[in-house]
């Protein structure tokens, strides 16, 4: 049983895959974006005790943009994988979208190229992710200063790297759908 892309129809409206593997696919892509949306809170909640500490302390909090740039990264890794899901990438629509209407089995083509591209970029950077975990892992690599404040960054990095890992293959999915369209456009023709 495949997994199935959660495809968005002309009207705007989501078709949910029909198979349990599926459903379940949709659900932890979408608890990734939801862990991701958390951060956000927890990011703005660190930015704003930082603004507290040095209008009232004078000095920064410890850690501050260390995690904070650690946060940012895995925020964008985490909601990755909807983004694709969803059909939200960034792209040129006023070619795009009129070429697939136009010439249905072409888009499907054009588009399962777009993600095969996709999932060959992101995939090479959770492959990369992957030496950095390792290497982060192996050395005990921590953010902060000793004896203020420290953190391990590889649960960090681990995040990053499933963020990563499972964009990579929602860009299969969604390739795997594309050409799905294509067979089925050439069987109606």
């Amino acid at each position: 049983m495949a997994l199935e892309s959660d495809k968005t129809s002309a009207s705007g409206t989501r078709n949910p895959p029909s198979s349990g593997i599926g459903r379940v696919w949709l659900v932890f892509v979408d608890a990734l974006a939801a862990l991701g949306t958390a951060l956000i809170g927890v990011l703005m909640i660190i930015i704003c005790a930082d603004i507290i500490a040095r209008n009232m302390l004078g000095s920064s909090l410890p850690l501050v943009s260390e995690l904070g740039a650690l946060l940012l990264v895995m925020i964008v890794c985490l909601q990755l994988a909807t983004t694709v899901r969803a059909d939200r990438l960034a792209r040129t629509e006023i070619f795009f979208i009129p070429f697939r209407e136009g010439r249905p089995r072409a888009g499907a083509l054009l588009s399962a190229l777009f993600n095969l591209g996709g999932a060959a970029v992101i995939g090479g950077i959770a492959s990369v992710s992957l030496s950095i975990f390792e290497k982060d892992y192996a050395s005990g690599e921590f953010i902060g200063v000793t004896g203020i404040a420290t953190l391990p960054t590889w649960p960090f990095r681990a995040l990053i790297l499933v963020g990563m890992t499972v964009a990579a293959i929602q860009f299969v999915v969604a390739m795997v759908s594309d050409l799905r369209d294509v067979i089925a456009n050439r069987r109606s023709t």
